[in-house]
């Protein structure tokens, strides 16, 4: 795995985004956005940075980081969200195991998914998405924390259960109104779901609302979970509201269509001053809930943490990275 580890890190960021991009299309639907998301959740630049800063410490005050962003203290659990973390401890071995790989890091998902598909008896599309993601916990986390890793599935039976098929017509299903919902008109009701692995994890929006402002709704505990959220503030962490602080940026799993346009005086601006990824898409994956009014069901998650680090990573002074000591890797092919 140290031979396979050194190979990942000759990638950068760049790199690595163009793999996704590049693969996208042989990821099974139901993972495809998922995959999207996770590496938006977990940039390789970021964790560069941080490796290369001369204080660590220093640099987290500075880029404001708040929760859990450190990929090495939730190695079995970050990818939750995607379908394919059914499959985690066929695709840890996978990564883990002697083989010849390929020279190009295409070629290597390819050979983890192909693994992966023969040990589990399922079509490798299925492990496209997390095949992506655990390679590049590997480049993130290293060779002894990542062999370390138990590799447990965190999944409820009843989550197990659910196929592809059934948790897309999930996603894709509004509301049903019924006969009191048309007499309200448009004071529709819809549901918002920031966990599908969990049935209780809802919460009720108005036609129209922030989902953030949605949120407040839900008064169940949840700072035992998650030290940033507020108490009767609902499951997102918020501070500002006004796009501001960046802390309640969310990942749309389905449902991004029925979302309000991102306004760029405020929501695009600010995410690039965060470093989170702009949202040039008109359906845009990564957004703030304090901005994004919904239309409809939509599905989302709730990242581990915060930060405002766009730009400032290019004002940090580095140690010699230590990447530096591999040669580069071939480009990725097209």
């Amino acid at each position: 795995m140290k031979q396979l580890y050194e190979h990942l890190c000759r990638y950068d960021a760049a790199e690595w985004l163009r793999t996704v991009d590049m693969l996208a299309g042989n990821i099974a639907e139901i993972d495809r956005e998922a995959t999207r998301i996770w590496f938006a959740f977990y940039p390789l630049k970021l964790h560069l940075a941080l490796q290369a800063a001369e204080d660590r410490q220093a640099l987290e005050r500075k880029l404001g980081l708040m929760g859990r962003w450190r990929l090495s203290e939730q190695i079995d659990e970050s990818h939750r969200f995607l379908f394919g973390h059914r499959y985690w401890p066929q695709v840890k071995n996978a990564i883990a195991s002697e083989h010849d790989w390929p020279d190009d890091l295409p070629g290597i998902v390819e050979a983890v998914a192909e693994t992966a598909a023969r040990i589990t008896r399922t079509d490798r599309e299925m492990l496209f998405g997390i095949s992506l993601v655990g390679l590049m916990t590997l480049r993130q986390t290293g060779v002894e924390a990542f062999a370390a890793a138990p590799g447990r599935v965190h999944l409820s039976a009843t989550a197990r259960r659910r196929s592809p098929h059934q948790l897309l017509r999930r996603r894709g299903r509004d509301d049903w109104r019924g006969l009191v919902g048309l007499l309200r008109g448009p004071a529709k009701r819809w549901t918002v779901t920031f966990d599908e692995n969990d049935p209780d994890a809802t919460f009720r929006l108005i036609n129209g609302q922030e989902i953030a402002t949605a949120a407040q709704s839900d008064k169940r505990e949840y700072r035992a979970r998650d030290p940033r959220c507020t108490p009767g503030e609902g499951p997102i962490p918020v501070e500002c509201r006004a796009a501001s602080c960046g802390t309640c940026w969310v990942g749309v799993l389905a449902g991004a269509e029925k979302l309000s346009p991102v306004v760029e005086r405020d929501e695009r601006k600010r995410m690039k001053v965060f470093g989170y990824p702009a949202p040039d898409d008109p359906k845009p994956l990564i957004r703030l809930a304090c901005q994004a009014r919904a239309y409809g069901a939509v599905s989302i998650v709730i990242p581990p943490w915060n930060g405002m680090f766009g730009g400032k990573l290019d004002t940090v002074r580095l140690k010699p990275d230590p990447t530096a000591l591999f040669p580069p890797a071939p480009p990725v092919r097209e």
